[in-house]
């Protein structure tokens, strides 16, 4: 098989979370303990920094790597999803895994592996692991699938864990209150390895002071320090980071919600450096946060497209993002906002487009998945709360509406999904 072929057949194969949600989730780590030990134990053979939460993960765990890389250390780099290739969620120093690594890897191990029939995610996990293995990677930074206790990457013992935040989402496997949802992130929280938590409430608090004293693992709260004492959106579409301990940061990654964000790196940041082997400078951390996307590849988090109309996408998908970019687009200062929308069908569509500002135009669609909601549904529930607009099959066909009809002035923002920006994305690198 080539390339595009072994990627089909991991699809086609295993239970993808991406292609039928609550259907490709398997409780239990049976699967991938096989799996680990058939490969010899490959996560033993490096650090890892393990980072959970409902949202902000990908920014801070890109971050981390950024500032790590920086550093001089050779940082492996696991996330999920991908939005437009397969391989971006395995990265070494920014660059992904070679085509002929993932090729090889199923070939080799396809004898093994189909009799257990894994999880899309549990063998996307362990190819991660091998390669970092192979890389020779002096840390890897591994975010968490969903949840965090049962989670396939829940098998490594890093130096730290990160928790950023609780929100709700996933609440068909996780629990509909946000006490059970840290319970479940709060699994990763291991014997002597640092916790940091990024936010927390009356309702999560308890629940991680609990476990850690349990466990016995030092825990701090980012809020209870802040190092990041205001934020300022910069020029050029990122933040202005004013710091206690760092004086001025600038960041690349845009968005409200990245305060809180840049806060959990930091503390993060020195919790690292409380460690042997670990002098991180303060040049380190600014160039990091200067350079995360073009250092990791990170895409979809307030990413600015273009200008005249100026085009932005999002990746937030759940209440608790979009808490932030809601107030994000009601802000915003243009002739005309355009907003480009859809989502799957595990979340909760009606809170968050009850959130969305009521003075701009929408182009209501559906991603190129099959869990995402039909256009036509969008758009009733859309006209149900005062939202006006079309409604278009393709995420393609919805965008280049927006932008013929818009003017230099206006803004274009296209997101609700993470598929939706990957099918954006997509189509603009073709």
């Amino acid at each position: 098989m080539n390339y595009n072929q072994t990627v089909q057949y991991l699809y086609d194969s295993t239970p993808v979370f991406e292609k039928i949600g609550v259907g490709a989730y398997k409780e239990g780590l049976s699967t991938t303990f096989a799996l680990d030990e058939h490969l010899g134990h490959p996560h033993r053979h490096y650090a890892t920094i393990h980072v959970a939460g409902t949202n902000g993960k990908g920014s801070v765990s890109h971050t981390l790597a950024a500032i790590l890389q920086q550093s001089g250390k050779r940082v492996g780099l696991f996330t999920s999803p991908h939005l437009v290739d397969f391989r971006e969620r395995i990265r070494v120093n920014g660059e992904c895994v070679s085509e002929e690594f993932v090729v090889d890897f199923v070939e080799k191990h396809r004898h093994f592996f189909e009799p257990l029939h894994p999880s899309f995610f549990e063998l996307t996990t362990a190819m991660a692991f091998d390669y970092f293995a192979q890389e020779e990677v002096d840390i890897a930074v591994i975010e968490v699938g969903l949840g965090g206790r049962l989670d396939c990457t829940n098998i490594i013992t890093p130096l730290l864990s990160i928790i950023t935040n609780i929100s709700l989402d996933h609440t068909q496997l996780l629990g509909n209150t946000l006490t059970a949802i840290a319970k479940e992130k709060a699994g990763i929280i291991k014997k002597d390895v640092p916790v940091v938590i990024g936010e927390a409430n009356e309702e999560t608090r308890p629940v991680f002071e609990q476990t850690a004293e349990r466990v016995g693992a030092p825990i701090v709260f980012a809020e209870d320090h802040p190092i990041v004492e205001r934020m300022a959106k910069s020029p050029n579409n990122g933040n202005r980071y004013y710091t206690s301990k760092y004086g001025y940061i600038q960041g690349q990654l845009g968005g409200s919600y990245q305060l809180k964000n840049a806060n959990t790196i930091l503390t993060a940041i020195e919790r690292l450096c409380d460690l042997p082997h670990f002098a991180v400078t303060k040049d380190n951390i600014k160039k990091g946060f200067a350079d995360v996307c073009q250092s990791t590849g990170l895409m979809g988090r307030w990413q600015q497209l273009s200008e005249h109309p100026t085009v932005v996408c999002d990746t937030g998908h759940n209440v608790g993002g979009w808490l932030y970019l809601s107030a994000q687009l009601k802000s915003l200062e243009c002739k005309h906002l355009r907003i480009v929308f859809g989502m799957v069908d595990d979340k909760d569509i009606h809170t968050v487009m009850a959130m969305l500002p009521k003075d701009a135009t929408y182009y209501f669609t559906k991603a190129d998945c099959k869990r995402a909601i039909p256009e036509s549904t969008v758009k009733e529930i859309g006209q149900s709360l005062g939202l006006q607009g079309e409604a278009y099959p393709t995420v393609a066909e919805a965008y280049n509406a927006a932008l013929s009809a818009a003017s230099d002035d206006d803004f274009i923002f296209v997101g609700g999904s993470s598929y939706v920006v990957a099918d954006l994305l997509s189509t603009s690198k073709k």
